[in-house]
């Protein structure tokens, strides 16, 4: 499971068994978790965060979505 970020109480993270997915990152904070969609970014999934919140994790996820990208390319490949 590589981290990818750190911010504030923001985890994110892929899992390195889900590789026949499109690139996508999965956000926890305690016991919340959400999965987004990278290419374009887009919510799949949501356990437990409130809108406002997730509204922000979103912003977060559109600011380092080229990290993100990345980071998916360099461990899965092209």
């Amino acid at each position: 499971m590589p981290t990818i970020l750190r911010s504030g109480p923001y985890r994110f993270y892929f899992y390195s068994h889900e590789p026949n997915e499109p690139a996508h990152v999965h956000v926890d904070r305690d016991a919340l978790s959400a999965k987004f969609w990278l290419d374009p970014v887009a919510l799949a999934r949501n356990l437990g965060f409130r809108p406002k919140e997730l509204g922000r994790i979103e912003g977060l996820v559109n600011e380092h979505e080229g990290e993100f990208l990345e980071a998916w390319h360099a461990y899965f490949g092209q």
